[in-house]
């Protein structure tokens, strides 16, 4: 048994009264009647969060949560309960409450439990112990102080510090029993900027799955403090994009959220299953340029959106989802795949305890291709380069998405000229893979600052890709 397993059996188990013997029985309970998969997970997280605004700390703020839930299934039926309280009674009521549901019957009778083995990504590490309450307000404090040094038109300062550390343990119905601890951090910084009477925002944010003491290490407050104030003047010189049909380039990293929202959601199973899916029914079709190849990986190391393994106990994995532009298979939970005869791909995530899990993301990227940025950039005669992405939405049916840039350029004769504003890239997933012309050596992940949401639930992802060329892009913005 490992180290990371016996922790957490420790304190969600037997620290509340549980043993092996409690979760054989509350999974004879949940498959009774024939209920043909199940599982119980426990949860406990706690989290916090410090701001500083205008050179004041303006919150401190801790939580702490914990609980768990009872799953059923049934066909294609699915029976859930949980409880905010972990214990045996709790645990017992849950598990009939989702057998109930699942409309079960007899009991099955118990289930010995077996360990899954897995080398886990993190050690019992708590980010937020790593430092002392006087040094994360130093740093809020020091990126206050080095923005508002870095340019006399900086007129506000935002910083927050966020930190939680989680563990979680689950047991199947097919007897296995696996665990996770995972710690996260995030720094954000974000600055407003004046000059004669035009105001315009900057913001940058890095995190991962490690202790606060990196960001001192690194010295992630000053170049956080300097890439948004970097931002927020580049801004201050933006003019108005150009509408219509252009030649775009995407940056490296970030603009992954692109990918991941415009693609990413339509290659999830459940999607799929309902056929609600631009991708439905296309495995095995060139679906992309030649050239293109996604992937969805919980496996790397420190990364915001890896996992040792997945809310169900399934080990993180790579998934290649598009090679060299043909589709080859979707992200699984447990529930779906065992509905399309598909192999689980370490993708069901849950936001907690509360919530059921269904496929979702980890960290979506497009690897890299042979194209120097430059070069690609040197091909375009005239167009928009886009380094930075704000809010946007997809629809998942029909692919057709909208973002809007917060840093764009535009591209004169293969050269970056001034800086746009307004920038918004209208198109439809399925058609901007085929649309990649040239693909980057350049690829990098995001810095750590993504979350995806999804039918009400959120959870911490990665994104990234390298330089892109896409041919035929809609730009919306206020110039025909």
């Amino acid at each position: 048994m490992n180290q990371v397993l016996a922790t957490v059996q420790r304190k969600l188990l037997f620290e509340s009264g549980l043993d092996d013997n409690s979760l054989s029985k509350a999974l004879s309970l949940l498959t009774r009647g024939g209920a043909c998969d199940g599982d119980l997970y426990f949860q406990s997280a706690r989290s916090e969060s410090w701001s500083l605004e205008d050179g004041l700390v303006k919150e401190a703020g801790i939580q702490f949560q914990q609980g768990l839930g009872a799953r059923a299934m049934h066909g294609e039926k699915t029976g859930f309960a949980y409880s905010d309280d972990i214990v045996l009674p709790a645990l017992l009521d849950a598990s009939r409450m989702a057998s109930r549901i699942a409309h079960a019957g007899a009991d099955q009778g118990g289930r010995s439990l077996c360990v899954n083995t897995f080398q886990p990504l993190y050690q019992d590490l708590n980010p937020t112990t790593t430092l002392d309450n006087k040094a994360k307000t130093s740093l809020l404090s020091e990126a206050d102080r080095i923005a508002r040094a870095a340019d006399p038109r900086v007129k506000q300062v935002f910083v927050s510090l966020l930190g939680s550390h989680e563990a979680v343990l689950v047991a199947g119905s097919n007897g296995s029993l696996a665990a996770d601890v995972r710690p996260l951090v995030r720094l954000n910084v974000s600055v407003i900027v004046e000059h004669k009477g035009r105001r315009e925002q900057g913001f940058a944010g890095a995190g991962g799955r490690w202790g606060y003491r990196r960001f001192v290490d690194e010295h992630q407050p000053e170049k956080l403090a300097k890439e948004a104030v970097r931002q927020a003047c580049v801004n201050l010189e933006a003019m108005p994009a150009p509408a219509g049909e252009q030649v775009v380039v995407l940056g490296p990293g970030w603009p992954g959220v692109l990918l991941h929202e415009a693609i990413g959601h339509g290659l999830e199973g459940d999607f799929i299953r309902q056929k609600t899916s631009a991708f439905t029914g296309r495995v095995g079709e060139q679906v992309a340029s030649r050239g293109v190849t996604v992937v969805d990986d919980g496996t790397l190391p420190g990364r915001r959106g890896s996992l040792s393994m997945d809310d169900e106990g399934t080990p993180g994995a790579c998934t290649t989802l598009i090679e060299d532009g043909i589709l080859k298979q979707f992200m699984q939970d447990k529930h779906n795949a065992r509905l399309m005869g598909a192999p689980t791909t370490g993708n069901g995530r849950r936001q907690s305890y509360a919530h059921l899990p269904m496929p979702r993301m980890t960290n979506t990227y497009m690897l890299a291709g042979r194209r120097s940025a430059e070069e690609i950039i040197a091909s375009v005669e005239r167009g928009v380069y886009a380094v930075n992405f704000g809010g946007g939405q997809v629809d998942i049916t029909s692919g057709n998405f909208v973002f809007s840039a917060s840093e764009a350029y535009a591209i004169e004769k293969g050269k970056i000229k001034q800086p746009l504003k307004d920038a918004t890239l209208i198109g439809n997933g399925p058609q901007v893979l085929s649309r990649v012309s040239m693909v980057g050596d350049d690829l990098a992940l995001d810095d750590g600052i993504g979350t995806c949401g999804k039918n009400g639930q959120t959870v911490p992802v990665g994104v990234g890709q390298p330089t892109l060329r896409i041919d035929g892009l809609t730009v919306g913005g206020t110039q025909a």
